[in-house]
């Protein structure tokens, strides 16, 4: 976990790096502008081009070429458009360089605290972690299921909606005939990730043998949702053919049977139900 850290740390150290850049600039950037407002010489070139039209306007007025209305009007129409020029090419007094430079450190600290948050809520440090504890117990020298168990219960008190817990911790359960902590396992990670039609057929299929391979009212309720958001569900259509197998019809255990192996991945469970037919 230390790693991990290390190397976001590295991974922010470019970002930071943008920021502070910039400010090595910021100087030059500075004196440049200061040289270019200094030197800049727009304003006497608008006044000269000014001069030569009222020049040339008074020059046609005395020639007789145009009248005192028209050329007052002219006139006005020069100063006008002087004044906007001028008032176009008025600037605010420069800032000094180091301006602002404290706002770089905040930004910087901001930057790195929402990426540790956006890191906490999106990231997989709670994967990591549980990665962490199976590569302990697997190189222990003790290490066993149970033992991974414990190491899981207390991964799932520190992160409780963390769906990859509850995914470890319940077959961990089924296996080792904690039926009543694999069912509580699998409703909270249905609880978490939603009422998907494999973690439906998962849940009515334990508390199947649960209740001595029975379909209770509980466990129809189960198969009914989750075939009707998936109707060849092969775990459910599996247990349908046990439970038909039990009651001594053969034919619709069969009939299920093939339906499950015909939407199964499992080689090995899909040869199993083949012997079964």
């Amino acid at each position: 976990m230390t790693l991990l850290w290390i190397a976001f740390a590295l991974l922010l150290l470019p970002a930071l790096w943008l920021l502070v850049a910039p400010l090595k600039r910021a100087r030059a950037l500075h004196d440049a502008q200061r040289d270019h407002e200094v030197n800049d010489r727009s304003a006497e070139q608008n006044v000269a081009i000014y001069q030569r039209r009222l020049a040339s306007l008074e020059a046609a007025l005395e020639r007789g070429d145009t009248d005192e209305a028209s050329y007052e009007e002219d006139r006005l129409a020069l100063e006008r458009g002087l004044l906007e020029d001028t008032e176009r090419l008025k600037r605010a007094p420069l800032k000094p360089s180091a301006a602002g430079r404290l706002a770089v450190p905040l930004v910087m600290l901001g930057v790195v605290v929402a990426s540790v948050l956006w890191y906490q809520q999106e990231g997989a440090e709670g994967d990591l972690a549980l990665l962490a504890v199976q590569r302990e117990v697997m190189t222990h020298p003790e290490g066993s299921a149970q033992m991974l168990v414990e190491r899981l219960e207390e991964q799932a008190a520190r992160q409780p909606n963390n769906p990859n817990v509850w995914g470890m911790l319940f077959p961990l359960y089924r296996d080792g005939g904690q039926s009543r902590q694999a069912i509580d396992a699998l409703e909270r990670l249905i609880e978490i990730e939603g009422r998907q039609p494999a973690l439906l057929a998962q849940l009515a299929q334990i508390e199947f043998f649960v209740a001595g391979r029975r379909l209770t009212d509980r466990v129809q309720s189960l198969v009914d949702e989750t075939l009707e958001k998936n109707s060849s569900e092969p775990t459910v259509l599996g247990m349908l053919g046990i439970e038909a197998f039990d009651r001594g019809a053969y034919q619709e255990a069969i009939d299920n049977w093939r339906r499950a192996i015909a939407g199964m991945n499992d080689p090995a469970t899909g040869e199993a139900l083949r012997q079964g037919i």
